[in-house]
């Protein structure tokens, strides 16, 4: 907005434009969502990283979980195998 009027702005080299008041992009992203592959408006921060749905950080969380269960799980084998019982430390 400049003088109290709605002005056009042009996107950026990736399609997103900028909205100085939220700190944030907004461009569209096609993709799969609740069952449906169309094209969805996004948010990306100012780094143009996509900011995720909340389904999204919830599978990205789960799968870092299941990364670290499997680390430690390595490690405990490991420690097990140099004759020491990992539930004792």
């Amino acid at each position: 907005m400049q003088d109290g009027k709605y002005c056009f702005e042009s996107a950026n080299e990736n399609g997103h434009f900028w909205i100085p008041e939220l700190d944030l992009f907004l461009g569209i992203w096609p993709g799969e969502r609740l069952g449906q592959n169309i094209s969805w408006l996004r948010w990306w921060d100012k780094s143009e990283n996509l900011l995720l749905w909340s389904s999204e950080q919830a599978e990205q969380e789960k799968q870092k979980a299941e990364q670290e269960k499997q680390r430690a799980e390595k490690l405990a084998a490991k420690l097990r195998d140099l004759g020491v019982d990992p539930n004792s430390l």
